[in-house]
């Protein structure tokens, strides 16, 4: 009897092992295999995909500014100047018919604008190009022609002095000026065009003249002076004759023309009388705003610099 009772409870056994071991295959079963894929979303989703994308830069925002100019220098030189005076006496440098007259030249060459449109370019930093007919060098192009069109005599020069080397770029643009103006002692006016930069790391500032029929930037004379304690003894007449292409543009184009900046630094003007700087809208500003600026520029300064040929 005991034998049997033995055998009985083992069979229970076996039985209770077998019910326990359908339950996990079923419901229990089911339960703790849910409780793993739920872990494993939890992973996975604490995870992403893709590697994150590196922030992009914060754009520029572009505005537009009229600079109000007109018969104005802004001096930064510290000399006493009344503008009224200049323009009374007058320019006093005069032209050679028949010979070059007047040299073009970027000593900042790469310098180009807003990319817009078809206006596009391979950018090598803060909006500068090697390629000229974005860049500055297309501006000097368009007013060489138009000067060229009042019968003057003009040598537009197309090299790049601040590309690799941003560096050293008027020192080689010196070099390049000497040169010419020892292959032509006829120049009398040398014309360093620029494109200015106004604005900050979130803002860049475009100028907007306000003629009527035409989307334009503005243009600045910049003119050095002996401030700084080089030797610089014409640079009044280089003054004299920013003030004569101002007062002549502004007859026509009054919202074109920023103040004239009068400054302590030289900028190679020291190697001939008749030298300024002529700023070109701004980095905000298109190529086509740009090229709308200089052309009503030469409409004015053309027929008032071949007043000056004798």
């Amino acid at each position: 009897m005991r034998k049997i009772g033995r055998l009985i409870a083992g069979g229970l056994a076996l039985l209770c092992l077998y019910l326990f071991a359908i339950y996990l295959r079923t419901d229990g079963g089911g339960t703790v295999r849910e409780t793993i894929v739920l872990e494993t979303d939890a992973v996975h989703s604490a995870q992403p995909s893709a590697a994150p994308s590196e922030a992009p830069e914060p754009r520029q925002t572009i505005l537009p500014a009229t600079i109000s100019g007109g018969m104005v220098i802004k001096n930064t030189a510290g000399y006493d100047i009344d503008i009224n005076a200049v323009v009374e006496r007058g320019c006093d440098i005069r032209l050679q018919a028949g010979a070059p007259q007047i040299l073009i030249i970027h000593t900042h060459s790469s310098e180009a604008y807003s990319p817009a449109g078809l206006d596009k370019y391979d950018d090598l930093g803060t909006n500068r190009t090697l390629d000229q007919n974005c860049s500055v060098i297309r501006i000097g192009s368009e007013l060489a022609q138009m000067l060229g069109d009042c019968g003057l005599e003009v040598i537009h020069d197309t090299q790049v002095f601040d590309y690799p080397s941003y560096t050293g770029s008027y020192n080689r643009s010196c070099e390049a000026i000497e040169k010419y103006l020892a292959d032509y002692p006829s120049i009398r006016i040398v014309i360093d065009l620029h494109r200015d930069a106004l604005g900050s790391d979130t803002v860049i500032y475009k100028t907007a003249a306000t003629e009527k029929g035409v989307c334009a930037g503005q243009i600045m004379f910049v003119v050095g002076t002996d401030a700084s304690g080089l030797e610089h003894p014409d640079w009044r007449q280089n003054l004299g004759l920013a003030v004569y292409l101002q007062n002549a543009v502004c007859q026509s184009y009054p919202s074109l023309m920023r103040p004239i900046l009068l400054t302590k630094y030289r900028y190679n003007q020291n190697l001939t009388p008749g030298s300024v700087i002529l700023e070109v809208g701004t980095n905000g500003n298109t190529l086509r705003e740009a090229l709308a600026a200089i052309r009503l520029f030469a409409q004015c300064a053309g027929p008032a610099l071949a007043q000056l040929v004798q």
